[in-house]
């Protein structure tokens, strides 16, 4: 931007339409992809006057017009005799973001912890019912193998070693994610983490799983013990969440200055960050 102070005018860029062309000639191209190939070459069209015309305008040397400024009087002014408060102010509390929280392993080891727990009450639970471990195992592949359910009460009680791999992978990926829920989850709940999330949280989504089980799968929705399914998912969450509050916590960045986490190097800022460490 150049001043000229003799007569007190500004140099600026010129207006171009020349941008909307282009952009327009994207649209048309993309739109052509779906409907005929005319309307992409009248896009490539747009494309390349859009490209061309831009360029002129700022090669070899940038076109401007000169403009005279305008100095408006701005007065910033208020009736409020004092700067108004919320009543409800005092009573917030800073709970949405804990200061501590658990790291990743936390959760991915009590997510294991909380599985084996899981396995071995599934496991106890098919030895009574049908004298097999592998009746909840095929059952468990069920719910996207369908092919474990397709012989029968008689082969859900045989190993199957499709149904077996299925199965494992569910298991393992399922309780790898409830487990970085919990490791997320716990540090927000300041009081009995382990009774709502260990007791309440399993017994509000298995009736979650209840409700609309029947409607995704309701051959697989038959064949659930849903009192034992309550027990399973019961076991684990006490376990991943003894397991999880049993690790070290780890400081979050918040208690950091804004410019320390956002990256920016600056003097001062390391030192001010120990301090408040050691305070």
């Amino acid at each position: 931007m150049i001043r000229e102070n003799s007569q007190e005018r500004i140099h600026m860029p010129s207006p171009t339409a020349w941008p909307f062309v282009l952009a327009f000639g994207v649209t048309l191209l993309s739109a052509g992809l779906v409907t005929s190939a005319s309307v992409s070459i009248l896009g490539a069209v747009f494309i390349i006057s859009g490209a061309v015309g831009w360029f002129r305008e700022l090669f070899p040397q940038e076109a401007t017009e000169s403009v005279r400024p305008e100095e408006a009087q701005i007065r910033i002014a208020t009736n409020r005799p004092e700067v108004a408060r919320l009543s409800a102010a005092p009573a917030i509390t800073r709970v949405a973001v804990p200061i501590e929280i658990y790291p990743a392993v936390a959760g991915i080891k009590g997510g294991i912890a909380g599985g084996v727990a899981m396995a071995v009450i599934a496991s106890t639970y098919g030895l009574l019912k049908t004298g097999s471990i592998w009746y909840p195992i095929n059952l468990l592949a069920a719910a996207i193998y369908m092919q474990s359910l397709k012989f029968g009460s008689a082969s859900l009680s045989a190993f199957h070693l499709d149904s077996l791999l299925v199965a494992t992978v569910i298991h393992l990926i399922t309780s790898l994610l409830v487990g970085l829920l919990y490791g997320a989850m716990l540090p927000m709940i300041p009081r009995r983490p382990i009774l709502l999330g260990g007791l309440i949280a399993p017994v509000l989504w298995s009736g979650l799983l209840y409700t609309f089980l029947g409607l995704v799968n309701p051959l697989l929705n038959e064949r659930i013990d849903w009192t034992w399914f309550v027990i399973s998912q019961v076991g684990f969450g006490v376990v991943a969440g003894i397991i999880v509050a049993r690790q070290t916590r780890v400081r979050t960045t918040q208690h950091l200055p804004f410019a320390a986490r956002a990256g920016i190097e600056a003097s001062g800022l390391k030192e001010r960050s120990s301090r408040e460490d050691g305070a």
